[in-house]
């Protein structure tokens, strides 16, 4: 392992970590753009999603009374997503490093665009039941295969008129859940090995002091201070990430 190969890891496991504690999802979206440089997809995801539980668990508690307060409202979402796992791990062995650079680079342009158009896309006070479980479920299925579970949770959750706290009642603990599965389906399938325990090693610390970084600034931040921040880190994520692949 190299000087650079080592910067590149741990530079990945603080965005990664620092927009976990931030947002309570997207440490894929970051942590990705910086490992699929050095890594295999497979590996790199394997990775990301050990990262992604374990920082995510930092956040739960702070939003464990309002999990509490509406827990059929996370079941809707969850129950459906679990299924997915196993079809997006089966779609992870097929899906080559470029591929899916791509894919996250697109994700947080979307991601970016969709918060600046938020306000004039309409918002639904009602109960969804059947688009929640849509939702979960193709959540499922992205956290799967590359770890991106949290990413259209996201956007269907901030079409409601819930605060912050209430939307990362719904997300935090449907990543953890999530990508909590596809550690054990990934174990089950044997890309643990020592090489990735060793990758894992070495980033998980940076991951939990940056996941901790975040935490600090979403309890400090208004909603739309909170918004703004996201659209920048994913445009910045994005357009990074494309115009390396593309130009």
């Amino acid at each position: 392992m190299t000087i650079g190969y080592l910067a590149v890891l741990l530079a990945g496991a603080a965005a990664g970590g620092f927009i976990n504690g931030l947002a309570g999802f997207g440490t894929a979206l970051l942590a990705l753009g910086f490992w699929l440089q050095i890594m295999a997809p497979e590996r790199a995801v394997a990775i990301v999603v050990v990262m992604s539980v374990l920082s995510g668990l930092q956040g739960l508690w702070i939003v464990r009374e309002a999990i509490a307060d509406n827990p059929a409202r996370l079941m809707r979402f969850l129950v459906p997503a679990l299924p997915g796992v196993f079809l997006g791990v089966g779609l992870l062995a097929r899906l080559d490093a470029t591929v899916l650079k791509i894919v996250v680079g697109v994700f947080c342009l979307v991601y970016g665009g969709f918060f600046i158009a938020r306000r004039s896309l309409p918002v639904f006070s009602r109960t969804t039941p059947v688009g929640d479980s849509v939702i979960g479920f193709a959540g499922g299925v992205l956290g799967g295969a590359a770890s991106l579970s949290g990413v259209l949770p996201t956007m269907w959750c901030a079409l409601r008129p819930w605060p912050k706290a209430e939307q990362r009642a719904v997300l935090q603990p449907f990543n953890v859940a999530v990508l909590g599965l596809t550690v054990i389906v990934l174990a089950w399938n044997g890309l643990y090995d020592r090489t990735t325990l060793i990758h894992i090693a070495i980033a998980l610390p940076i991951t939990l002091l940056a996941a901790q970084a975040g935490i600090a600034v979403f309890q400090r931040l208004t909603d739309s201070a909170f918004r703004r921040l996201l659209i920048v880190l994913l445009f910045v994520s994005g357009a990074v990430i494309l115009a390396r692949e593309l130009f």
